[in-house]
């Protein structure tokens, strides 16, 4: 008998990893990417000259990343260069600027600086913060396949480190009396697509694990993680065909059971499993035939599941560097009401908090020599609210951002110096990506859908069928997704062994 073949549908950072994995492990794997490159929205493009990363710009708790490669056989050294960053990030509100950094003394520093009063909340935050992500971190590193995965030794452990009835913002202003502190350290909620008012309070990890391990950067930009796990599936035999869009996942319905996938151009790939890496919401709603799913069908998604907030992308090439740091957040002058918008699905008003990526002061392979290529995001409502997005409403849109940096950074000529420029919105998310409502940060993190109550990684819909990415457990943002690769990997060797 041959190597049992899996399919894996999308060259995303999830798919990615689990053919690398696989491929590693010895399975026969086929990867479809309808792309021409690999990544998904960890991928790269170029604006002329100018470098770019399409999606996730943070790298945190890089050490995942280098155990994935370690577990394929490889140092990540001899593929990637990671670069620690400090400060981590420029936080920029209205009254007062926090340069924050992984180093305690100079945080503890800054602290006392501008929020006397709050000089031993730091040692209180770490102490207590590091206990729950010690009995929580092991949690999610598990499948929720079956509901008694909540009676194993580690979950019961964790139960009094969840902090179930409080928001993340709740729960962070036990510590810190100083409302510009206490957003601070909660506007991490944003990497969820959610807002720290909403934001389960077990999430505190998320800014305890950017200050325990801090924050990375890929020279040549987090696109490269893709190429680099490109490299070593494709080293390992993994079969990956780029520009080779899926049309159907090939089901039974009597046994309810994968067998493969038909391609957009009439091609039947056969396989003893397939592992859907691409877009959750997407592919339940267009790659299973009408009437097979049922917990998930698309009506269910889009009227009782809550998705992410999406995202407003400014790529812009500028004939200048300017001397502002690697991350900055931008916090307008009432960031609840900021946040309450777009949870609403109203508009931003005049006054909204986003983020700006001026890499090229670190990296100076991105951009020509003085030259900077520069990121903005700014979080806005997803699909649902159906605003169109026409060329009017972006341009607007465009103005209002510059508008904001100008008087709230260095870069007050900004426009003057713009030389290449792209504009992502929500409505292009959703039709040129394949991003479900235009969520970029996927499934919302609410309690009813995480752990057990996500989609999981041995998919219960369909026998055969594994997920990887931002829609399944763990959850979005660039570590949780590789450790769902990891996670899916394991399953697949104990459910289809070699």
């Amino acid at each position: 008998m041959g190597k049992k073949h899996i399919c894996v549908i999308g060259a995303g950072p999830g798919g990615l990893s689990a053919a690398m994995l696989l491929s590693y492990k010895g399975y026969r794997v086929t990867l479809l990417e309808k792309a021409s490159r690999v990544g998904g929205r960890n991928s790269g493009f170029e604006l002329g000259k100018y470098h770019f990363d399409a999606g996730p710009t943070f790298l945190m708790m890089s050490f995942i990343l280098k155990e994935l490669f370690h577990e394929a056989g490889r140092n990540i050294e001899d593929y990637l260069d990671l670069i620690k960053l400090s400060p981590m990030y420029k936080l920029n509100f209205p009254d007062v600027i926090l340069h924050t950094s992984q180093d305690k003394i100079k945080l503890q520093e800054e602290i006392n600086h501008f929020f006397p009063g709050n000089e031993h909340s730091i040692a209180r935050f770490f102490k207590r913060e590091s206990s729950r992500y010690d009995h929580m971190y092991p949690c999610l590193q598990k499948p929720y396949s079956k509901f008694s995965a909540f009676l194993s030794k580690d979950f019961i452990r964790a139960i009094p480190h969840l902090s179930l009835t409080r928001s993340l913002y709740a729960l962070l202003s036990t510590y810190f009396n100083n409302e510009h502190l206490r957003v601070a350290f909660t506007f991490q909620s944003k990497y969820l697509g959610m807002s720290p008012w909403e934001c389960p309070g077990a999430f505190s990890i998320i800014p305890y694990i950017e200050y325990a391990y801090g924050i990375d950067h890929v020279k040549g930009g987090l696109h490269r993680i893709s190429h680099a796990m490109e490299k070593v599936a494709r080293e390992e035999g993994a079969d990956i065909r780029l520009s080779t869009p899926v049309k159907k996942i090939i089901t039974d319905t009597k046994t309810r059971t994968v067998g493969g996938v038909v391609l957009e151009n009439g091609e039947s790939v056969q396989a003893d499993a397939v592992v859907i890496g691409s877009d959750f919401g997407y592919s339940m709603q267009s790659l299973f035939e009408d009437g097979f799913l049922k917990k998930w069908k698309p009506s269910v998604l889009r009227d009782k599941k809550r998705f992410s907030c999406s995202t407003f992308m400014l790529y812009l090439g500028l004939n200048k560097l300017y001397n502002e740091p690697h991350h900055q957040i931008i916090f307008s002058k009432d960031y609840k009401d900021n946040l309450d918008r777009i949870v609403k699905h109203q508009k931003l008003g005049n006054d909204y908090s986003f983020y700006v990526r001026n890499a090229s002061i670190t990296d100076s392979t991105l951009a020509p020599k003085g030259h900077s290529a520069l990121y903005v995001l700014v979080p806005v409502s997803n699909r649902k609210d159906l605003l169109e997005w026409d060329e009017n409403e972006k341009a607007e849109f465009r103005k209002q951002t510059l508008e904001i940096i100008k008087k709230r950074t260095s870069m007050t000529d900004i426009e003057k110096h713009i030389v290449q420029e792209k504009i992502v919105t929500p409505a292009d998310w959703e039709a040129r990506y394949n991003v479900f409502l235009g969520a970029t940060f996927n499934l919302g993190h609410n309690l009813r859908q995480m752990l057990y109550f996500r989609p999981r990684n041995s998919f219960e819909e369909a026998k055969r069928c594994y997920l990887v990415g931002g829609g399944t457990h763990p959850g979005s943002g660039l570590p949780t997704i590789f450790e769902s690769a990891r996670i899916t990997s394991k399953l697949i060797e104990k459910q289809i062994p070699l």
